[in-house]
């Protein structure tokens, strides 16, 4: 006959209160009996548990995507499931109650402190005070998961600068900001700080080390007039103790753009709705709803292709070191975008260094390994930073440049008779295995590559028949 001891019998008992196996009962036993014994060690191990529920700690799940930008637009009409993939996305990086936030833009935004808030003195005590916003909490919760997973912060010059290691990254989820209607105001007017900041975002990489700064949103000089700054910490959530060194931080040198944060905003185009200025075209990924993630009616009740899990960027600048063996010194994708700029020169559509920059960093994010994979990115390059600046009429889409071309009819058949050559290995809207491209934001739902039709070409297509139709197109939907 085996004796049980008395730890053994123990951790039995609350092994079977719990249902668990008992088989493990002796190892747990003791391990249950020491902290009762020792209580020193069991609240050391009690407060841990507490920190850890008060800040959980995540990570990202693997094989995500990685962003060349992080404000998107995404284009369709009504119905199309626009928000719920903002939805979707969160809850496939991260946790839905945590990171993510819906914002309902109202028509009335005009200005930057309809979002990010402004300065009152309308208390009794007349004493400045900092009114904040759903948006600026939620980028202050997005510089909270940064602190969180135990990256740096440090002031850098006159800025503010996260330190850390690549793998700290894999601690830090992406948080979507979901603008809904994005355009029932002018997104220029009330939008205007993001876009200006969203350009100053600077990474900088030392093998397996980065650093990465950007001005500030909300500015130290308007934090350092207020008369009391605890109301603005508790209201950002800096309120516990472990933030007080970032909290000192943010008062000197501002609150920046959180690297982490994603903005999302959902686009209608009719006559309810505000247009798009290239400044906002040009720092943003857009997207046509329909053309990247379509409703598949057939599959309705059983989905056969699911997205891919997508993240925010890492790089800010491309540089050579950072690029695939296919395109190893770049040269191929400044080619391409020489030739479409060919194209588009002395036209309101010209492209410059940012285009090229954004270029390069969408083929460094998806890494093509073959020369489809290459002309996929291209192909989705054009889909999302070249064609949405193109609108007009036959005037403002007439070819100018006579030594481009003297028989195309607007700028939309010139782009396609160069692409035609430049996206060769891919042209083809019929279903030629041989001429299909992977999708790099979809899969099958068995996790094995999509493979569809040149997106580009049949955009192209498109927006020729609706300025021959009606006299005028433009990319939106």
């Amino acid at each position: 006959m085996t004796v049980r001891g008395k730890k053994e019998c123990f951790g039995s008992v609350l092994l079977q209160k719990i249902n668990l196996p008992n088989a493990s009962s002796s190892i747990f036993g003791d391990l249950v009996y020491d902290l009762c014994v020792e209580k020193r060690a069991f609240k050391v191990l009690l407060d841990e548990y507490n920190r850890l529920q008060a800040f959980p700690v995540y990570s990202r799940p693997v094989n995500t995507v990685e962003l060349s930008k992080p404000f998107l637009l995404l284009a369709g009409i009504s119905g199309t499931g626009k928000t719920r993939f903002v939805r979707e996305q969160a809850k496939a990086t991260g946790s839905l109650n945590d990171t993510y936030r819906l914002i309902s833009v109202r028509p009335d935004w005009h200005e930057p402190s309809d979002i990010l808030g402004y300065t009152s003195r309308l208390g009794g005590d007349g004493d400045a005070e900092y009114i904040t916003t759903d948006v600026l909490q939620f980028i202050a919760k997005s510089w909270r998961a940064i602190i969180n997973a135990g990256l740096e912060l440090e002031a850098e010059g006159n800025g503010l600068a996260v330190m850390g290691g690549k793998g700290e990254l894999e601690q830090v989820l992406p948080y979507w900001l979901c603008l809904d209607e994005m355009n029932l105001a002018p997104v220029e007017q009330y939008f205007a700080d993001y876009l200006s900041v969203l350009e100053t975002r600077e990474w900088q990489w030392e093998d397996e080390q980065f650093t990465y700064c950007c001005d500030s949103l909300l500015k130290s000089e308007t934090i350092k007039q207020l008369d009391d700054k605890s109301k603005l910490r508790d209201a950002l959530g800096f309120a516990d103790e472990q933030y007080d060194d970032a909290w000192d931080l943010f008062c000197e040198h501002g609150l920046g753009l959180p690297f982490n944060l994603i903005v999302a905003g959902t686009v209608n185009m009719d006559e309810t709705t505000h247009g798009f200025s290239r400044k906002v075209i040009d720092r943003a990924l857009s997207f046509d709803f329909g053309d990247f993630f379509p409703n598949e009616f057939d599959n309705f009740f059983e989905p056969t292709v699911t997205h891919n899990a997508l993240s925010y960027p890492i790089y800010s600048q491309a540089t050579t070191d950072q690029l695939p063996t296919i395109d190893s010194d770049g040269n191929r994708s400044i080619g391409f975008l020489k030739s479409i700029n060919k194209v588009l020169d002395d036209t309101p559509f010209q492209l410059a260094f940012r285009a090229l920059n954004e270029l390069l960093l969408a083929v460094i994010s998806a890494y093509p390994e073959d020369e489809k994979q290459l002309q996929a990115v291209w192909d989705d390059f054009l889909m999302c930073k070249v064609l949405p600046r193109i609108e007009g009429d036959h005037d403002k889409l007439a070819v100018i440049d006579d030594s481009v071309s003297s028989h195309e009819k607007s700028l939309l058949t010139e782009l396609t008779a160069i692409l035609k050559q430049e996206l060769v290995d891919i042209w083809s809207m019929e279903d030629d295995q041989d001429k299909l491209r992977p999708d790099l934001y979809r899969k099958n739902i068995d996790g094995s590559v999509l493979n569809i039709t040149c997106r580009s070409k049949a955009k192209l297509a498109w927006m020729q028949q609706r300025l021959e139709r009606s006299g005028f197109t433009s990319f939106w939907p």
